[in-house]
């Protein structure tokens, strides 16, 4: 591809070291696509006749299919897929293939490889998140569950009682957001071409649009694509922002998995017992006949510092690079395709998981007797009866560490000994208070 210039060839480690063919040939079939561009935009700027142009079609179709069809094997000697399908495509059309580099720069070929990967995957993952979103919405709502109260927590002590729906739909807030954010990655990068090495090139950027937007269309793919013009070379074939953008929304999705992770890996414990995880989706020990593992959600958990990772390394690798391309930048690859790959496998596990799970209503009824749970409509019992809100929160502090000390339940205390603490108080009152159902029900602000 450069070889002019040179005297000598590469040394063997060099070679080695500056290949990316093990890990971009996953860029195939978005090459193709921009070699079909390539050459209608040679052909309508005059640089190829009908005729070859057809041949070059045809014969990157031809590769396309084996792609498509997984019967394509890269050559690992190649320096890159770019160059190992550069070198099939000789091998079909001989000599033809070298017009292809026309006015063609592999800095701009590379750039328009990885935002139609970025676009393609952003797509798989919207579709993912949105099969996750649904499978949380279905357990929240399915049978008991819709009505079913638990301990909320705060500090991961005991805070109040909240409906198991709005636990769950919480994490669906979260989901909904990552959804919105990979759809703003869709939404925000627009293609195209024509950038050259980074001065541009001597065909007209309207040619390049025309033929981007004839492309897609003939082989009906992006269908949701913007297409727009380099207004800026230099900055068009040195930008990885939509790619530290992509790691960006991807860190946060695999942030919001390891959450929900956690929460699962605690409800499922001996010592919570709030929820039943499929056999399907635990694994067990070689030692211990007993155990039953959430190693799913445990993996869900570890590969979220991978992949804040990769969002780092990318960050890491941009923030000194001066204009325009620096090899640097072939290393935005891996962590990329290493972060959508590993959070298509969590979401799909993960929905399979949250439609088998099962919560143990005896258990989480069990917790709700905790009368810390209530403590604070105890307060607003008391500021009902025009005590100041800090004078009730003491009082009910108090008496919250009287029962402690004692272990006497507070609904139990007869009404002299709750006149103690406030004069106010009174039994029949302070008993009803003690009810998950009316203490979820007075929170009158949530908009359900």
């Amino acid at each position: 591809m450069w070889g002019g210039r040179f005297s000598k060839k590469t040394d063997p480690a060099v070679e080695k070291f500056t290949k990316s063919i093990h890990y971009d040939y996953k860029l195939a079939p978005y090459d193709i696509i921009g070699s079909l561009i390539q050459t209608t935009v040679l052909k309508d700027a005059g640089y190829l006749n009908a005729g070859e142009a057809g041949k070059l079609s045809a014969a990157l179709e031809s590769i396309g299919k084996s792609v498509e069809n997984g019967s394509f094997r890269y050559d690992k000697n190649s320096e890159d897929i770019h160059t190992d399908i550069q070198n099939k495509l000789q091998g079909r059309v001989n000599g033809l293939a070298l017009k292809l580099h026309t006015a063609r720069s592999r800095n701009d070929q590379v750039i328009f490889s990885t935002r139609l990967y970025c676009l393609d995957a952003a797509r798989k993952a919207g579709l993912k998140i949105e099969a996750l979103i649904k499978a949380v919405s279905v357990l929240s709502c399915r049978g008991s569950n819709q009505k079913m109260i638990l301990p909320g927590f705060t500090h991961m002590q005991h805070a109040q009682p909240v409906y198991l729906k709005d636990y769950l739909r919480a994490y669906i807030e979260m989901l909904s957001r990552d959804k919105a954010r990979i759809d703003g990655i869709i939404a925000g990068l627009p293609l195209k071409m024509g950038a050259g090495a980074l001065a541009g090139t001597p065909i007209r950027a309207e040619v390049y649009r025309k033929a981007i937007l004839k492309v897609l269309k003939k082989y009906k793919c992006f269908p949701k694509a913007k297409v727009g013009s380099v207004t800026n070379s230099l900055d068009t074939v040195s930008d990885r922002d939509f790619v530290i953008e992509s790691a960006g929304a991807l860190a946060m999705l695999a942030t919001h998995l390891s959450r929900l992770a956690e929460d699962l890996i605690i409800w499922s414990s001996r010592e919570f017992g709030f929820v039943e995880i499929d056999e399907a989706f635990c694994t067990g020990s070689s030692l211990m006949p007993q155990k039953k593992n959430a190693d799913v959600l445990e993996m869900v958990r570890g590969y979220a510092g991978r992949i804040t990772g990769n969002l780092v390394s990318l960050l890491t690798m941009m923030k000194g690079l001066p204009l325009t391309y620096n090899r640097d930048m072939q290393l935005d690859k891996e962590p990329l395709f290493e972060s959508f790959e590993i959070l298509f496998m969590e979401l799909e596990v993960l929905s399979g998981l949250m439609a088998t799970l099962r919560f143990n209503k005896a258990r989480i009824e069990a917790y709700l007797e905790d009368e810390g749970l209530y403590a604070t409509d105890l307060v607003y019992y008391l500021v009902g009866k025009k005590i100041p809100f800090r004078k009730a929160h003491t009082i009910v502090g108090e008496l919250v560490k009287y029962s402690g000390k004692t272990g006497e339940k507070i609904r139990e205390l007869p009404e002299s000994k709750l006149k103690e603490f406030c004069g106010l108080f009174r039994k029949e009152e302070v008993v009803k208070l003690f009810d998950p159902k009316k203490s979820v029900e007075s929170k009158l602000s949530i908009k359900r």
